[in-house]
């Protein structure tokens, strides 16, 4: 029977992987294996992609995946043990040696998703690279130094990945680091609760004759949930130390790094080199393609010539490429060997010879896992609050009333207890502003001062509660694991766009900032989804539109909707994103879609310092911009409304005969059909640097506009009588706006507009860099000005119909 005919809470046995290709090779990867016991856990709230557990962790496939995974009902229990592991001593002249020591270290961090790998790279650095409880937040590799015993550690965080194949963008990136790098020493971090798995990765840097120490990770909760593991046993079986740790206390950390010293200087005890036994047919095979490969110098100088031969077996084609670029009748010669060896295993076994390595790797591990006495404990389980919590966050019923729900906690939120230090933001930048102008001789200077620097960044800053509370929910949802299973209810949406269910998880991180969501989109496997997923993320609404948003609702909406308006900003641009996918995944960009295969990890509290340390971060980011591109863009916008400048004017009056108000005069007709008046005109124009930069350009706009009067500033309301007593503090920009023939409806064209047009340059250049050119950047410039324009027009000219 199919894997997919199994109901929820039912078992089986796998007895064979159908497919072919990319996908064949992933599932097995992930554990979907001949023999291993697959249970069924829970079905998506639309009944599709389903949950399930193999080997100690869970994983989500699609229905039409599990079609090709047959299974059996599950054998009587055995008392037999499992055969011992099989490995031998390498011949010592295939092994790199180290030829000079030095006081630095190079080493690179690698491991699974959601392994700990960036906890352990912040642990001990003291850097703050981005960790997240679902896979692929690191998506390069960042380095840090750290000083341990007299040596300097160059500390290399790689991308989490779960082979060393190249199916995805990560696993090649990650192999290529450690081939051409040539890292001195591995730390290959292990999730202690899912030994088995990730000693698949474990079993392929071991081919790669690299130096290495493990790290089995949350060994806290190893020993909670009752587990037991020889640990002596298995790191000699394996011939690599394996040091206990938990990097949420620190645990081992000390003990970790001087084992990689040990390692690097040649003084560990157990660290050996070993190769991996794959069988009589697969052996010869690996040792006729050696034979090939030696004789070309420059491959057997630079690689592994035993990791090579297991690759071309494997069929890998970017190894294959790399021996093409040889020496043309060697690489002839070479490929030639791996096809006849190839064709061996298939007639002797039966399985092609990927298979065969495959199934021997998990043949060790499971052999070692026994012989290293391993057990899994029952006194707590991780997954028990993880299903517990699944069965209502996942729900079909309320699934996605929850989701939804938690998004408008989360805005209502940032605007209700965001007020509060907003206030008193605006307050200090109102007498700040107040402060100068009293001590200063009125002229360009104080101008510059007041109604540029000060007004264009204090109407920006202004907003920094709000951004951090922003960041904090998201944050919270990325560390907790609920991201994950967010993109696992969405998946099968997305697959209706078009897009891979791992599309949802940039699309959300674009809620925080679209350059590192663009980033994110190498752990799409499918190059398809990963351009479709690009070139409709700039509808995510970033973070950075938020201080517009908050200005113009908080100016034209009563304080009971405003909550309504921005969910309803954010429903229009995944809308718009929707369709958009539709129709490049139809028209525009074709190909093959590929398997959702997922991990979920367990649910975990996030602490308190990697929630406060994320959300220092964006606020030192924010900071940043602030005193960097938003002052410059202030002072120029400044400067353009400034000049030419004649005292004897008004100030509407010097603002229209400004560069500025000519520049905003020649646009205006453009965007008559919307309702804007030229300084949103402006706004629009100067925000295609930084979205920021429009409620900056706003402010200063509006800053010295004399319309009602002596008002000086939005908190001099409470003295005006121009306005009623109980008006906030946006009554004045309404007034003022108002005042230009800025309605309410005008006003909402308006947010549409700056939700959908030209994403900021460093998007722009993010698309480029990802997608290797400028062409899919350019189009995505150019095409989300276009759906703006009409959507905000379109918005507008009905909308008059009705108001």
């Amino acid at each position: 029977m199919k894997l997919s005919e199994l109901k929820t809470g039912e078992s089986g046995i796998i007895l064979k992987v159908l497919g072919h290709g990319g996908f064949r090779k992933r599932i097995m990867e992930m554990g979907f294996i001949k023999g291993k016991e697959v249970e069924v856990l829970l079905n998506a709230p639309l009944q599709d992609p389903v949950k399930y557990k193999i080997m100690g962790y869970e994983v989500s496939l699609r229905h039409d995946e599990a079609d090709l995974i047959e299974v059996g009902p599950l054998p009587a229990p055995s008392q037999d043990g499992a055969d011992s592991p099989q490995s031998f001593e390498p011949d010592s002249a295939d092994i790199p040696r180290r030829q000079t020591k030095n006081e630095s270290i190079s080493i690179a961090i690698v491991g699974n998703p959601n392994c700990g790998k960036t906890s352990l790279f912040n642990f001990a650095s003291g850097a703050h690279a981005r960790v997240g409880n679902y896979s692929g937040v690191t998506v390069d590799a960042t380095e840090a130094y750290a000083n341990f015993e007299g040596y300097e550690l160059l500390l290399t965080d790689l991308p989490g990945t779960y082979s060393l194949s190249c199916y995805s963008p990560e696993e090649l990136y990650v192999r290529e680091h450690l081939l051409e790098k040539h890292p001195d020493v591995i730390i290959n971090v292990l999730d202690s609760s899912n030994l088995e798995r990730n000693l698949y990765l474990t079993t392929q840097l071991v081919d790669m004759h690299l130096p290495m120490v493990c790290a089995l990770n949350m060994y806290d909760e190893f020993e909670h949930r009752g587990d037991a593991l020889n640990i002596d046993t298995l790191q000699m079986l394996f011939g690599v130390p394996m040091v206990p740790t938990s990097f949420k206390t620190g645990m081992g950390v000390e003990d970790l790094f001087r084992t990689a010293i040990s390692v690097y200087e040649g003084t560990n005890a157990v660290a050996r080199h070993l190769h991996i036994y794959y069988g009589h047919e697969v052996e010869d095979g690996i040792s006729h393609i050696q034979k090939y490969l030696k004789q070309e110098a420059g491959l057997a100088a630079r690689y592994s010539t035993r990791f090579l031969a297991l690759k071309l077996l494997e069929h890998d084609t970017h190894i294959a490429n790399i021996v093409r670029h040889t020496n043309a009748e060697n690489a002839r010669a070479i490929l030639a060997a791996r096809d006849r060896a190839s064709a061996r295993v298939m007639e002797e076994t039966k399985v092609d010879s990927e298979t065969a390595i495959m199934d021997s790797k998990y043949g060790f591990i499971h052999g070692a896992l026994m012989e290293a006495e391993f057990r899994q404990g029952t006194k707590a389980d991780t997954y028990r609050i993880t299903h517990r919590l699944d069965d209502i966050l996942s729900n079909k019923y309320v699934g996605f009333p929850i989701f939804f729900l938690l998004l408008f906690v989360m805005f209502q939120t940032t605007f209700s207890l965001g007020q509060y230090p907003m206030d008193w933001i605006e307050a200090g930048v109102a007498w700040l502003g107040s402060f100068v102008e009293s001590h200063m001789a009125e002229g360009s200077l104080r101008s510059l001062i007041v109604d540029g620097a000060i007004a264009g960044v204090g109407s920006v800053i202004v907003f920094l509660p709000q951004i951090l509370i922003l960041y904090f929910f998201i944050s919270f949802m990325e560390d907790s694991g609920y991201m994950a299973r967010a993109a696992f209810i969405m998946d099968k949406l997305m697959h209706k766009m078009g897009l891979h269910g791992k599309s949802f998880i940039p699309l959300i991180m674009g809620f925080g900032c679209n350059v590192p969501a663009i980033m994110a989109t190498r752990t799409i496997e499918s190059r398809r989804s990963r351009l479709i997923t690009m070139m409709i993320l700039p509808f995510m609404s970033c973070s950075a539109r938020l201080p517009i948003y908050i200005m113009i609702t908080g100016t034209f909406f009563a304080a009971q909707y405003r909550s309504w308006v921005m969910i309803s900003l954010y429903a229009v641009g995944i809308l718009v994103a929707v369709l958009m996918s539709k129709l490049f995944s139809s028209l525009v960009i074709k190909g093959e879609d590929t398997p959702f295969v997922m991990e979920l990890p367990p649910y975990r509290w996030p602490t308190t310092k990697a929630i406060g340390r994320h959300t220092w971060e964006k606020c030192k980011e924010y900071l940043k911009k602030m005193g960097g591109i938003i002052l410059v863009a202030s002072i120029i916008v400044w400067a353009l409304g400034y000049y030419p400048h004649n005292d004897a004017l008004s100030n509407q009056e010097q603002q229209e005969q400004s560069y500025i108000g000519r520049l905003g005069q020649v646009v205006e007709p453009l965007f008559r059909p919307q309702g804007f008046n030229w300084k949103l005109d402006v706004s629009l124009l100067a925000g295609v640097g930084a979205k920021e930069i429009v409620a900056s350009t706003i402010g200063i706009l509006y800053a010295d506009d004399d319309s009602f009067g002596e008002l000086e500033s939005l908190s001099d309301i409470a003295d005006s009588e121009s306005v009623p007593e109980e008006a906030d503090k946006f009554s004045r920009l309404q007034s003022l706006m108002a005042a230009d023939g800025i309605t309410p409806l005008a006003s909402y064209a308006y947010l549409l507009f700056i939700l959908l047009y030209f994403p900021c340059i460093a998007t722009i250049v993010a698309i480029k860099n990802e997608s290797g050119s400028w062409r899919w950047a350019l189009a995505a410039a150019l095409y989300t000005t276009g759906i703006a324009w009409l959507v905000s027009a379109g918005f507008y000219h009905i909308g008059s119909i009705f108001f």
